[in-house]
């Protein structure tokens, strides 16, 4: 009997231990970042004020906001098909089965890399510095993170596909064409289809941030609202936005799980 309370009681000591260290972590944590929580906890009424204010919808403001969510849509197709486009050559460049040339493939992972590190935000707030306030900042960014996001999930697929094929081509004197399109792309092309429209779910969330800060689209109106302190108009982007994003992840959910 005591030989077993002894190991119970020190696993409770050890997850004490544990607990002790991650209050402290985030004590520490929020001192150093400036988080005040009695603040944050204090001011809950004011949420309330606005969740009341959010509660009653402006349903007139509805015809507003039909060409801005279009526009974001369209924002997120172009930029997802310009970034799949280019994923394509560039992740069988990438796949090292495909790219034997380790020091080839290297650099285009290193780039690769480089591109997945910078957040969508970010790269939108640059592309409209570049080329102005407007859709095009946003098609560009949203086009630039789906060539990162793709090309990686792509050349990791191509890298698993079945190496038979591809020895039977290159035996039979194929050239490295031939093997990617009979031997590569038949294996993967559902996959990438696949990612296609995985991307294509993140992009139209994405592209509705992106708006935000001038990259077109419909949060250009939600940054609007807010600063205007219209919470009911707010309300009606958020419902518009929420519903727009549930119709297209339902759609693109059903043709994933056909494609794969």
């Amino acid at each position: 009997m005591t030989t077993q309370t002894l190991p119970k009681r020190s696993g409770l000591w050890k997850n004490v231990l544990w607990l002790a260290i991650f209050v402290i972590v985030l004590y520490v944590s929020g001192s150093i970042s400036g988080v005040d929580m009695p603040s944050f906890f204090g001011n809950m009424g004011q949420m309330n004020v606005i969740l009341k204010k959010m509660a009653r919808p402006d349903w007139a403001y509805v015809p507003i906001i039909v060409e801005p969510i279009l526009q974001t849509i369209q924002m997120a197709i172009v930029g997802t098909t310009f970034g799949a486009i280019v994923a394509l050559p560039f992740s069988l460049l990438a796949a090292r089965n495909i790219m034997t040339n380790t020091l080839i493939s290297g650099v285009f992972r290193f780039v690769l890399n480089i591109i997945r590190t910078i957040p969508d935000l970010m790269m939108a707030a640059l592309f409209v510095a570049v080329v102005g306030i407007g859709p095009v900042a946003g098609v560009i960014s949203i086009s630039v993170f789906s060539f990162g996001m793709i090309t990686k999930l792509f050349y990791e697929s191509i890298e698993t596909i079945d190496e038979g094929p591809i020895e039977a081509i290159t035996a039979s004197g194929g050239s490295k064409f031939d093997i990617i399109r009979y031997a590569v792309m038949p294996q993967v092309m559902s996959h990438f289809l696949s990612y296609l429209l995985y991307a294509f779910e993140i992009n139209i969330r994405a592209s509705t941030i992106l708006g935000y800060i001038g990259a077109g689209g419909i949060g250009v109106f939600l940054q609007r609202s807010l600063s205007q302190f219209r919470y009911d108009q707010t309300s009606v982007i958020v419902l518009v936005i929420f519903a727009v994003v549930l119709v297209i992840d339902t759609i693109s959910n059903r043709l994933r799980e056909r494609l794969l």
